[in-house]
């Protein structure tokens, strides 16, 4: 049984009333969620709150979740969207920064240079990437950030990101190749790469 069937049997069951149920879905993803709206929300308390309301406010639409897309690219959403209500409802813009350590900076392709034997010299240009990454993404529009997070960091699909930010899938697709070509452009220099090769 996939992951998508599981999280909709507990969906059923929780619409029929067995809030333990919920609570399953919640231990499920409750880490996932945080981290992104971590992405969005800096400060860590306020973080935790937000992807609490975000699980409140999932289990009161819970009733009206019709199945169209995986619960967790629904829950996403309503995690995405309570994040920017918060940053709104404190006056903040939303962020302009997104953090990636070391170990996130492995999903992106340049991560075959990093993973050289640690030398002092591998580890300041792993130092050096990780900063101009999070230089470059400082630099992206929110939409364009949006997308490459959850497709590098979160793992999600084109479909699902789609899902997720309300989009049509090739739009998902131009704004990942837009990000990724803006984080290329500045990496370029530090790994002397050309610019018909992105990496």
């Amino acid at each position: 049984m996939s992951d998508r069937e599981v999280d909709q049997q507990l969906v059923e069951r929780v619409q029929r009333g067995e809030k333990h149920a919920y609570d399953l879905l919640v231990m499920k993803y409750q880490r996932k969620l945080g981290r992104l709206i971590s992405r969005f929300v800096r400060d860590p308390g306020d973080a935790q709150d937000v992807t609490q309301d975000a699980f409140i406010k999932a289990y009161r639409a819970l009733p009206g979740f019709r199945g169209e897309s995986a619960f967790y690219t629904w829950l996403y959403r309503i995690g995405i969207n309570t994040a920017k209500n918060h940053l709104l409802s404190n006056k903040r813009r939303p962020p302009t920064s997104t953090y990636f350590d070391a170990e996130e900076s492995e999903s992106f392709e340049e991560a075959s240079l990093l993973q050289e034997v640690s030398t002092p010299e591998n580890e300041l240009m792993s130092k050096q990437v990780v900063d101009v990454v999070q230089a470059s993404l400082l630099q992206l529009p929110e939409d364009l950030r949006s997308a490459l997070t959850l497709r590098e960091i979160e793992g999600l699909s084109y479909e699902e990101i789609a899902s997720v930010m309300n989009c049509p899938v090739g739009t998902v697709r131009s704004r990942i190749f837009r990000a990724r070509e803006a984080v290329a452009a500045n990496l370029r220099p530090l790994l002397e790469t050309s610019k018909d090769k992105r990496w």
